[in-house]
């Protein structure tokens, strides 16, 4: 029987460090350092984020390796996030990465941050792995994409946000309603007691598989302004139906682009992963979809997180796919 491969990823793309430790497949730690700092920002502040993932690698990392109880000195492979991303964030967890690979002599493994999004699907969790093809629609605060993945590094983008991502619509929405940073879990929460069917708002007509919110925002914005004109309190007096509102109106944009890839490449197999991923009544509309073989990863694997990095590796390395200390951080990468 083979030797076991163990491998420590990094993920450093935005404002939460974090490491993880696999043993092959299976995730034996997966520590998250994430930043408050941020919130009385309302939105994440690219230089206090890497500043904070100076401050927060090397504990992080110990926590890693000692949760995973292993040294240094049985790693296999070292793995980090080279991009997209915060340009200063991410050079954190490159340099780190780099120099720990250098000082144990073992190979280095640069990981796309959304392929990783992605391929966190074959994590070793007891749970089913989608076969090939399927679709993925890939929602976070910076990206919103409908990936048709025909192998674990095939991939073809068959739509993409031209503008705002989905994560942006939740946040930037929670912005202009008065709620605080990151907005898409308060937002959820506040619809619970809500009526979804209460108040309409624009949606985009895009051609194709592509997204917009943009427009979106800018109909909610004009919206409470013109509201809250005629009566100051109308925010606070109508604070859940607003939000089951807003969250009915940004789940059928997704679904509506999402029922159309389907129907057209006839791929019933269908996947979610990113941080809006998270989001439960998301979750609750795809299992809706009988028709349809769905997947939804757990939810410490749909934030950034070192686990999907490392998973990532672990299949880079079975190919021997590795790279060298030239390897440079990318702010845009495309899939």
């Amino acid at each position: 029987m083979s030797q076991p491969t163990y491998i420590l990823a990094i993920e450093s793309s935005c404002d939460d460090t974090s490491a993880a430790v696999l043993k092959n497949d299976l995730v034996l730690s997966n520590e998250v350092a994430s930043q408050k700092v941020h919130e009385q920002y309302g939105g994440v502040v690219p230089e206090l984020a890497s500043r904070a993932h100076q401050k927060n690698i090397v504990p992080v990392v110990d926590q890693a390796l000692t949760k995973a109880n292993i040294t240094t000195k049985q790693l296999h492979a070292i793995a980090f996030t080279s991009g997209p991303g915060l340009m200063g964030s991410l050079l954190v967890g490159t340099s780190f990465a780099k120099s720990l690979a250098l000082s144990l002599n073992v190979p280095l493994i640069d990981v796309h941050h959304m392929q990783a999004h992605i391929l966190a699907h074959f994590i070793n969790d007891g749970s089913p792995a989608p076969k090939f093809p399927f679709l993925c629609l890939t929602v976070s605060g910076g990206h919103t994409q409908i990936v048709k993945v025909k192998d674990y590094f095939d991939f073809e983008v068959l739509g993409e946000t031209i503008d705002d991502a989905a994560g942006e619509a939740f946040d930037k929405t929670a912005k202009i309603l008065g709620l605080p940073y990151p907005g898409g879990p308060v937002i959820q929460k506040l619809a619970e007691t809500g009526n979804p069917e209460r108040f309409q708002f624009s949606k985009p007509n895009i051609e194709g598989y592509n997204y917009s919110f943009s427009g979106f925002k800018t109909s909610i914005l004009y919206a409470m302004q013109k509201e809250v004109k005629a009566n100051p309190n109308f925010v606070k007096e109508n604070l859940n139906d607003i939000c089951a509102s807003v969250q009915k109106s940004i789940l059928d944009i997704l679904f509506k682009k999402l029922e159309k890839a389907v129907k057209d490449t006839g791929i019933n197999r269908v996947a979610i992963a990113g941080g809006v991923s998270a989001n439960q009544p998301l979750r609750e509309r795809l299992e809706a979809h009988k028709t349809w073989e769905t997947f939804i990863p757990k939810f410490e694997y749909t934030t950034d997180n070192a686990a999907m990095i490392g998973i990532t590796a672990y299949l880079k390395f079975l190919d021997k796919n590795f790279t060298d200390v030239s390897v440079t951080a990318k702010a845009r990468m495309k899939l």
